[in-house]
């Protein structure tokens, strides 16, 4: 398998300029049933297990799972800023770097499994709220100077989602741990 299929394991992500209302309730359940997706993947683990990178030169499968609680805690805090601000500058994250950082390398995956159980929760009450005007509101992402509205942030985050599910899914194949 060559790197790309390793990185990009359901292809990479391509926005549409419009999503309809249909395709965003399908993301927003795909965004709903991670955690316990999620769950269910990791929670039969090994710590050895656990400690394996889903490619080569990749984060461990914890590191994953603790990035996807990241990245969700800062989609969700961006969703806030958008519907409460006009087209607000979102603060960009360096995600490689808070892999390696103590609470992304050692802490149990349970814990963001949980914080994701709960953040999920709060983030799909809000969706579920939103109109169509609302999934028309911007944010401005500074390092790639563009403008996204929260219906393609929405599309990015259920990919996001399989993204990182299939990282460690396909490991479980490849290891025969399934």
């Amino acid at each position: 398998m060559d790197l790309e299929n390793f990185q990009y394991p359901i292809g990479r992500m391509h926005f549409e300029e419009h999503y309809s209302m249909t395709e965003i309730t399908h993301n927003i359940l795909t965004i709903s049933s991670l955690p316990a997706k999620l769950a269910n993947l990791v929670n039969d683990l090994t710590e050895n297990q656990l400690e394996t990178p889903y490619r080569p030169e990749g984060w461990t499968v914890r590191q994953t799972v603790h990035h996807v609680a990241d990245s969700h805690a800062n989609a969700y805090i961006r969703f806030h800023l958008a519907m409460t601000e006009d087209n607000p500058t979102i603060k960009p994250y360096k995600e490689d770097l808070w892999a390696q950082l103590a609470d992304g390398k050692t802490t149990p995956v349970d814990w963001s499994l949980q914080m994701l159980k709960y953040l999920h929760l709060r983030w799909v009450v809000l969706l579920n709220s939103m109109t169509e005007a609302d999934f028309a509101r911007t944010y401005h992402h500074p390092e790639s100077e563009k403008n996204f509205t929260l219906a393609q942030i929405v599309a990015l985050y259920a990919w996001h989602s399989e993204h990182h599910y299939a990282h460690i899914y396909q490991l479980k194949i490849r290891e025969n741990w399934l």
